[in-house]
């Protein structure tokens, strides 16, 4: 199944350039098979692709300036030699992460991107995984205690909400 993905390049990156391309996996790194960019109004470069869902792919921006550039909406805390795009299975179901204390969206980003989509996969998750999940990420999610998550998670998964509430009153009480 495809799944439809923007790709947009601020206008801050693109600044004088007029145009560009979209190079990856998806079209081999093939310069003559790369996806135009058109500038917005506002400066910005954007195209779109339909991409096979559940798969990732490593891409860059050419523009017409001769610039390669990443794109600049992805985390800006480590050096990255291409972006990397991982498209989502539409049908996969999702829950919202962030309402187990302490995930919030960028962890819940993270846990996603490592195929923890639901409170029933984070309840199955030890704690040594998803510290894992966090160091790899780097230094400003160390500060993140995933100990708790999977207990929180198995009563959400459970529609236990009522207790699950009580237990993260207990959390804030404590701190």
């Amino acid at each position: 199944m495809k799944t439809k993905v923007d790709f947009i390049l601020s206008a801050a990156i693109v600044a004088n350039a007029t145009g560009g391309l979209l190079l990856g996996e998806f079209n081999n790194w093939d310069e003559k098979k790369g996806i135009p960019l058109k500038k917005k109004k506002e400066g910005s470069l954007k195209t779109s692709l339909d991409l096979e869902a559940e798969k990732s792919y490593q891409y860059r921006y050419l523009l017409d300036d001769g610039r390669w550039v990443n794109d600049d909406r992805v985390n800006q805390e480590i050096h990255i030699e291409n972006c990397v795009v991982i498209v989502p299975a539409k049908t996969a179901k999702t829950d919202d992460l962030t309402k187990i204390e302490g995930v919030g969206k960028k962890i819940a980003e993270l846990l996603i991107a490592e195929g923890i989509t639901t409170f029933e996969a984070l309840a199955n998750s030890d704690a040594k995984k998803l510290r894992i999940i966090l160091d790899a990420a780097g230094n400003r999610f160390k500060i993140y205690n995933p100990a708790t998550w999977s207990k929180q998670a198995k009563l959400a998964a459970n529609g236990k909400w009522d207790e699950l509430k009580s237990l993260q009153k207990e959390f804030k009480i404590k701190k």
